[in-house]
């Protein structure tokens, strides 16, 4: 019989409370066994089940965990995951995997030369809109994509008094939101020649940026990566055109919004609200396109698989530093005003 990886989970904000506890106890073979929060009593309502830790390193300390779960403030992240690779834990850190490129690189060494798991949380590579777009670009029925748009529009006029939205490291849409926009564009086209940023604060008492508009330049394809807090109104999630076809989803998972609810992944009353997609041909009418089903539950299966050696890591840390290498190029873009050059095998 195989034994479970006993897994910890660091923070109970709304990554930890609505993504990663769920999921995780959703997992065949993954078993949430602690829970480290300032938040006791609202932990052992949710999973009387599980212990609660006073501290991180009660956590890692303790010999029966596997696998450290890190979902804290992003400025938090690179500590937290460099001290559990150095006392033997696997690790998954929420995204944004640190908050520069040369602390990625750090991690992934520390990983690779301690033999352990690294990996960070891109659940977004398993929603429904995105799964079903990767599908048609393998597929060729879009034939060469030309212009692709990703979009994550919100309306949060207001300010809140949470760190997302405070000054500070780590804080702001392009930490909170670009790392899910820009991690699917460089999974389905690969490092871009270059990159332009353009961050604002829009909203009246905004401290960290709350616009975003990035280009990523191709050869021949463009990529325009945006979100903004000040969006009334509806827009696409995704559009890209292609030389045979285009293809334009709205609306977003719906694996979100039954989590925010409570519900647990497979229990009753799990049945998320499918995207829209349509097709677009040149020579006939528009044509509605089965969704693929999304499911967060990928993610952890094929940690679990990864730790076991029986699969591969399912967002590997070489990934994740390239990621990092273009939202820091991005940053710098929208700093210094003009489009920075990436080194293709960079």
């Amino acid at each position: 019989m195989t034994l479970p990886i006993h897994t910890a989970l660091i923070g109970y904000g709304m990554a930890g409370r609505v993504f990663h506890a769920p999921v995780i106890q959703a997992v065949p073979g993954l078993r949430l066994v602690t829970i480290q929060s300032s938040q006791p009593e609202q932990v052992r309502s949710d999973w009387p089940e599980v212990w609660v830790s006073q501290t991180f390193r009660e956590v890692v300390e303790n010999p029966q965990i596997d696998l450290v779960v890190i979902a804290t403030p992003n400025h938090t992240h690179f500590e937290l995951a460099q001290s559990a690779l150095q006392a033997g834990k696997h690790v998954v850190v929420d995204k944004p995997f640190t908050l520069t490129a040369a602390e990625a690189r750090i991690l992934q060494e520390e990983a690779r030369s301690r033999g352990r798991f690294l990996s960070v949380f891109q659940n977004r590579r398993w929603d429904g809109d995105y799964l079903t777009l990767r599908k048609l670009l393998y597929q060729g029925t879009l034939g060469e994509a030309i212009y692709f748009e990703s979009r994550f529009d919100r309306y949060r006029p207001e300010v809140q008094n949470r760190w997302r939205e405070q000054a500070g490291p780590g804080s702001g849409l392009w930490y909170d939101l670009g790392p899910h926009l820009l991690d699917q564009a460089l999974e389905l086209f690969g490092r871009p020649l270059a990159v332009y940023a353009d961050l604002a604060r829009q909203r009246e008492q905004a401290q960290t940026p709350d616009y975003v508009h990035v280009l990523l330049r191709y050869p021949r394809l463009r990529v325009v990566l945006h979100a903004s807090a000040l969006v009334p109104g509806g827009s696409p999630r995704f559009m890209v055109h292609g030389t045979l076809a285009s293809f334009v989803s709205s609306g977003l998972d719906g694996q979100e919004a039954l989590l925010k609810q409570g519900l647990r992944p497979g229990a009753a009353g799990w049945a998320p609200e499918p995207c829209e997609g349509w097709l677009y041909h040149p020579h006939r009418a528009a044509e509605r396109v089965p969704m693929e089903p999304g499911d967060y539950r990928r993610y952890y299966e094929g940690v679990r698989d990864a730790i076991r050696q029986e699969g591969p890591n399912p967002v590997p840390p070489e990934q994740a530093v390239r990621l990092m290498e273009v939202l820091e190029a991005a940053l710098k873009s929208a700093q210094e005003g003009r489009e920075i050059p990436l080194e293709v095998n960079g």
